[in-house]
């Protein structure tokens, strides 16, 4: 799929947490979290099946 979120994180139980917070809101993860070279956090995943139609946007989560 070509559809993808990352989260990006300072430290690894943030990222962690970021990407559950992706999982409940329907998406699997694709890459769990990584410490990059620049010395960040990243995770990815892509939306499932169950994940909400793109006309239900759902409640904004600020970061």
């Amino acid at each position: 799929m070509a559809i993808r979120v990352s989260v990006q994180a300072a430290t690894e139980d943030e990222c962690v947490e970021g990407l559950a917070r992706l999982v409940d809101a329907g998406f699997q993860p694709v890459m769990m979290p990584r410490f990059m070279t620049d010395g960040r956090w990243m995770a990815r995943a892509v939306p499932t099946a169950k994940a909400p139609a793109a006309d239900d946007r759902g409640p904004a989560v600020a970061g």
